[in-house]
């Protein structure tokens, strides 16, 4: 599966882009129908630490998935935006079932 990660206005570090791509690629384990995944880094303009936004498109046969969280880290926005697409995997993995 491709993994494209972006960020807007500053350069993310390996380590960032190493954690992102793994939780990305053990989602696409999980479901075959994924092609892949675009994921945009940002931060948001407020002064409080909950300012970094994390938004996930996951391509899929016929469909796109789109999730998008805000936290204090990149780390916790993207865990919060893969547990949503992981819930729009399964209503879509069981529309396709029915």
């Amino acid at each position: 599966m491709k993994v494209i990660i972006n960020s807007v206005h500053f350069k993310t570090d390996r380590k960032l882009e190493d954690f992102l791509t793994n939780k990305v690629e053990k989602l696409g384990n999980k479901y075959d129908d994924i092609i892949s995944s675009e994921i945009n880094l940002k931060l948001g303009n407020t002064d409080t630490p909950m300012n970094k936004i994390t938004e996930i498109r996951i391509s899929l046969k016929g469909n796109d998935l789109f999730a998008s969280k805000q936290n204090k880290t990149f780390e916790e926005a993207a865990d919060a935006a893969l547990d949503a697409l992981k819930r729009q995997l399964e209503k879509h993995k069981s529309r396709l079932n029915h």
